[in-house]
């Protein structure tokens, strides 16, 4: 489906008035989330300093590293097509399994339950670098080097502790939430979290037939795979809304950042992604390359996908900066 419109639906989380979206009041974080949160940044963060000495020391092996890839590009897709594009922004429709397959797999990545990310995510693009964004790096941190610093830990990893899961599912995420297979799905979030631990060890147990390869597949394939997909995620939030490049007319400060691209599955042309929300492919130009877009595209030939949204050329050249005309005076 080739998309013409001026402006994505609002079911995909598009911009709206100020006076339409503001929250009347601002809901504190559970101090149980917090910490849960802190564990599932600190756990990882701790993990990867100690595979990097075994790395250094050589004590990894091809299957620890396999398992990692694996288990990378599983639950990296869960995110990128799953909670992203097909549930946030609905790009493409699929079979309900297949949607509650995706919800799986990004919630295997340990970024909080699928209801509350696509809430988060929704109203950050109601509200892309202004007030009431959950993780710009340019509302409310400060002038000069400190709040350039300050504006970035918030995107990075800082809004985790202050706005995470304060979006109101029912306003944001409200046909996830009238889902009894999403609401299932979000609410044993746990579940899925101890079950993206456990294949790993599993797989590193089978492979090896030892505990110490079962606790290698734990560590590379679990904690140091969650740590990468974090931090290649949390990037987007930061990263891509502070430097790169930018050639569509948006309101926001959004940016495409080449250099992460692959290693976030084509998520890091995060400018062409603000300014076509709904947009199934973020990479636009031949160039651009974008790995969750190959696999929408998989999926739609092989009959699984359908209603795929893709933006025509016409229309990217309509919003590119400077070609919009003039508004009313």
């Amino acid at each position: 489906m080739m998309e013409n419109a001026t402006g994505p639906s609002a079911v995909a989380g598009s911009k709206r008035a100020p006076d339409r979206i503001t929250d009347s009041d601002k809901p504190e974080m559970a101090t149980v989330d917090k910490i849960g949160n802190l564990i599932s940044v600190a756990l990882p963060f701790v993990a990867m300093i100690g595979a990097i000495v075994l790395f250094w020391n050589q004590f990894v092996s091809f299957t620890d590293l396999s398992i990692l890839l694996v288990m990378y590009v599983l639950t990296g897709l869960g995110i990128t097509v799953g909670f992203h594009r097909l549930l946030t922004h609905r790009a493409f429709q699929t079979y309900r399994p297949i949607q509650y397959g995706f919800a799986i797999l990004g919630s295997m990545s340990v970024q909080g339950p699928v209801n509350t990310w696509v809430a988060d995510h929704r109203k950050h693009h109601a509200h892309t670098d202004r007030e009431g964004d959950p993780h710009s790096p340019h509302v409310g941190h400060g002038d000069g080097l400190k709040g350039v610093i300050g504006g970035l830990w918030h995107a990075h990893v800082g809004w985790s502790f202050r706005d995470h899961g304060l979006a109101d599912e029912k306003k944001y995420a409200r046909e996830l939430n009238e889902d009894p297979g999403m609401r299932w799905i979000s609410k044993y979030f746990l579940v899925f979290l101890v079950i993206s631990l456990a294949i790993p060890t599993a797989a590193g147990y089978l492979i090896s037939g030892t505990l110490a390869g079962a606790a290698t597949g734990l560590l590379w394939g679990g904690l140091v795979r969650i740590f990468l997909v974090h931090h290649v995620t949390w990037s987007i939030n930061s990263v891509c809304h502070f430097m790169g490049t930018r050639r569509f007319d948006t309101d926001d400060e959004s940016t495409n950042v080449f250099w992460l691209a692959l290693p976030s599955f084509g998520e890091a042309w995060h400018h062409n992604h603000h300014a076509f929300p709904r947009s199934a492919d973020n990479g636009l130009r031949r160039r651009e390359l974008d790995p969750s877009a190959w696999v929408i595209t998989g999926l739609e030939k092989a009959g699984l996908a359908w209603n795929v949204v893709r933006i025509t050329p016409e229309r990217q050249h309509q919003r590119l900066a400077g070609n919009l005309p003039a508004g009313p005076p």
